[in-house]
């Protein structure tokens, strides 16, 4: 069994607990990928979303994310 790396108790400045409900499937992977990371399914977490920031559009979305469909005339205006 291998020791899980969890964040030092105090290092957040304001945690939150999430509960959201998502797909068992995904839930499963995310953590077998944290563990395979050797840590927690958080700090797995914090680190994906930190890499995120950097491969934001100027949508503020991840350049994989759908772009939306344009009406005819429409110009793209970022609102995020």
């Amino acid at each position: 069994m291998s020791t899980i790396q969890r964040a030092p108790w105090g290092e957040r400045t304001d945690p939150k607990r999430v509960s959201w409900m998502i797909e068992g499937a995904y839930k499963e992977r995310f953590e077998k990928l944290a563990e395979h990371a050797g840590v927690s399914a958080a700090v797995f977490l914090e680190r994906v979303i930190e890499h995120l920031e950097d491969e934001l559009t100027d949508r503020g979305l991840p350049n994989w994310w759908p772009q939306p469909e344009l009406k005819d005339g429409e110009l793209p205006i970022d609102t995020a």
